[in-house]
């Protein structure tokens, strides 16, 4: 996909680095760890709450499967194609086909 949005990027077409850019940042953020328990905090510094150590407040991401990635990129295909049904609705038909470009373009990476 980053390879892919690159090309998209200096090919200027909009639908697709959207598109992309969205799926991207969706996966990372799948990849996020839940902050439920926090870093231990030490109360040393002047900053209230702070860490000690280079990196010690950073946590190490998910490992999500192709599965995982597929199932985060269909929904994004889902909402984007219930949104175009909205703006339809609405009489919006650029907007709506504008979403629907960037759902056929996720469509693709999912087998």
């Amino acid at each position: 996909m980053r390879r892919d949005l690159v090309a998209a990027l200096k090919a200027r077409d909009t639908d697709t680095v959207s598109a992309l850019r969205t799926a991207i940042a969706a996966i990372d953020n799948a990849e996020a760890v839940d902050t439920a328990a926090p870093a231990p905090v030490h109360n040393e510094g002047r900053v209230a709450g702070a860490t000690a150590g280079l990196g010690s407040s950073e946590l190490a991401r998910r490992i999500l499967s192709v599965a995982d990635g597929q199932s985060v990129v269909s929904a994004l295909v889902a909402e984007y194609l219930d949104e175009a049904g909205r703006y339809a609705e609405l009489n919006r038909d650029d907007l709506a086909e504008g979403l629907r470009r960037q759902a056929a373009v996720l469509r693709s990476y999912v087998c």
